[in-house]
C-alpha cells in the first residue's frame, strides 16, 4: 500500500515537472530568462527530491530500528519463557529420576 502511494507521488511530480517545463519552454519570454527559470526549477525539484530522500531515508532507519528493537524483545520473552519450561522439564524428570530410584531399591530387597 505504501510502495503505490510513493509510485502515485512520484508519477505525480514527474508529471508536475514535465508541465512545468513544457510551461517555461513555450512561455513567451527570452531564452536567456527562460533558461534561469529552468535552471531555477531544476534546482529547487534537485532539492524537494533530496529532502524527501532523506525523510524517507530517515523513517526507514526509523522503522528498521523500531522492528528490531520488537524483535530483541520478542526473542527474550522466548527465550525467557523457554529457560523456564526447561527448568519444569528437569524438575519433572528429576522426581521421576527419584521415583525409579525408590522402585529400583525396592526391587533389590
Amino acid at each position: 500500500m505504501a510502495n503505490d502511494s510513493g509510485n502515485v507521488l512520484l508519477a505525480l511530480l514527474t508529471g508536475a515537472a514535465i508541465g512545468a517545463g513544457f510551461g517555461i519552454l513555450y512561455a513567451p519570454e527570452k531564452g536567456v530568462e527562460t533558461r534561469h527559470k529552468i535552471k531555477d526549477r531544476a534546482l529547487e525539484a534537485k532539492h524537494d527530491l533530496s529532502d524527501r530522500v532523506t525523510h524517507a531515508k530517515d523513517e526507514l532507519t526509523k522503522t528498521a530500528n523500531e522492528k528490531k528493537e520488537d524483535f530483541e524483545r520478542k526473542l527474550d520473552e522466548t527465550i525467557s519463557h523457554m529457560s523456564y519450561k526447561a527448568d519444569d522439564i528437569i524438575a519433572t524428570l528429576e522426581r521421576k529420576l527419584e521415583e525409579l530410584k525408590k522402585q529400583n531399591a525396592q526391587l533389590h530387597k
